[in-house]
């Protein structure tokens, strides 16, 4: 790689596993396995302390940036009032984004998703601000553009995204993380970009859970009781109701659908329409995020934990920009039931995974397909033993060193 030694993340939260943190860790595996040192810049942290600056305004929950977003989406037209708001916080950020190159002596940036989806628009504006000013080499990562949510196509800032979700600046590499977005940028606005898709560290096998019976009865499992598992956060495009009609139709003794993350930043009714679904279907929901984290954070379990506790894996989503939660069930050699959702389509299914699919609706097929592997545990080996090393050879760490390694000499 260049002679690249210090490498800034910067986002609106590297905190907690939502799908962004996840990647920035893996991400800071391979590059410090190189010789680099990662710093983190974000409004919430839960990184080392001494590699971390925290600036409160860059979080999307800040009150501040709570009302610009208000007053910017849902609407065709903005005050002169947000106007100027807008500006002094961006101001504000591109100071710090200053004092954070210069502390840690940052020549490489890596923005997260800050200059993808408009959660935090002062920050978009100061990032594009501060590489534009100082030219410093940048690894844009797009994980969700915002032309893929519907909550921001109504808005009053049409020039605010168009100058920085994302910027088209000469010192910027754009990488996202699967070929509809790749071929989405390059016909939208004519950027050039590097498809990195999500990976995970498939060079090994997960250290086996000493506890596992223990955690299982403390979520209210029996030896022989069938855990489900719905890896993801309460939000409406994970279409959580194919979960429930899952587990309703496996006609289990105790039907249970454990789910291991909150809403996150996708509020809204859903969360009480999933409650009231799982009474209908007479499921038991066992909501079990707060127990779920980095041990680092003082949390009971990780998302590790809890995967190696399952018998099956439920991900039903109708939208995911490539799917963080399919190849940790593969990591962790679980089976799994997938949704066919457009990313998993074009990029991964490809690849001959051995799942239960879906195409939006849950079938007498799967049910009975997901009841053979759950009683032939032969089956179920040499499925999830296919899965775990066709992930290796194409979502893997070398995956993406190669490709970092490819970006990085291309800066002169």
């Amino acid at each position: 790689m260049q002679s690249f030694r210090n490498i800034g993340f910067i986002s609106t939260r590297i905190a907690g596993t939502d799908g962004v943190s996840l990647e920035i860790e893996k991400w800071r595996q391979v590059l410090e396995r190189t010789g680099r040192y990662c710093y983190y810049f974000a409004g919430e942290l839960d990184r080392d302390a001494g590699s971390s600056y925290r600036v409160v305004e860059a979080h999307f929950e800040h009150p501040e940036i709570r009302d610009i977003n208000k007053k910017l989406f849902g609407r065709r037209q903005r005050s002169r009032k947000i106007s100027e708001k807008v500006a002094t916080m961006k101001d504000h950020l591109k100071d710090k984004l200053y004092r954070f190159q210069k502390k840690y002596d940052i020549d490489l940036i890596i923005p997260e998703n800050a200059l993808t989806i408009p959660m935090n628009i002062p920050l978009g504006l100061a990032l594009t601000e501060f590489i534009a000013e100082t030219g410093i080499a940048t690894i844009a990562h797009h994980h969700d553009f915002y032309w893929e949510r519907d909550r921001f196509l109504i808005n009053a800032c049409g020039d605010y995204l168009n100058t920085a979700f994302p910027p088209d600046l000469r010192s910027i590499r754009h990488v996202v993380i699967n070929s509809l977005a790749s071929q989405q940028l390059s016909h939208r606005l004519g950027i050039s970009n590097t498809i990195i898709p999500n990976v995970y560290d498939f060079a090994g096998n997960p250290a086996k859970v000493k506890n596992r019976q223990q955690i299982r009865s403390e979520l209210g499992f029996g030896p022989d009781d069938v855990l489900v598992l719905q890896p993801t956060r309460i939000v409406a495009r994970k279409w959580i109701e194919r979960s429930i009609e899952i587990v309703r139709n496996l006609q289990l003794p105790k039907p249970r659908l454990v789910i291991s993350h909150a809403s996150g930043d996708e509020v809204g009714d859903y969360f009480d329409r999933i409650r009231e679904y799982a009474r209908n279907m007479e499921v038991q929901l066992v909501l079990i995020d707060h127990l779920i984290g980095s041990h680092e954070n003082h949390k009971k379990y990780t998302i590790g934990d809890i995967y190696q506790c399952a018998d099956l894996v439920t991900y039903p989503s109708g939208y995911e920009g490539f799917g963080n939660a399919f190849l940790e069930a593969i990591y962790y050699r679980k089976p799994i039931v997938v949704n066919r959702y457009s990313i998993y389509i074009a990029d991964i299914e490809p690849q001959g995974f051995d799942v239960v699919t879906l195409d939006g609706f849950v079938t007498r097929k799967a049910i009975r397909r997901i009841h053979r592997i759950l009683q032939d545990e032969e089956l179920r080996r040499k499925t999830v033993d296919k899965n775990f090393e066709l992930a290796k050879q194409f979502f893997s760490y070398g995956i993406l060193e190669k490709r970092l390694t490819y970006l990085m000499n291309s800066f002169e």
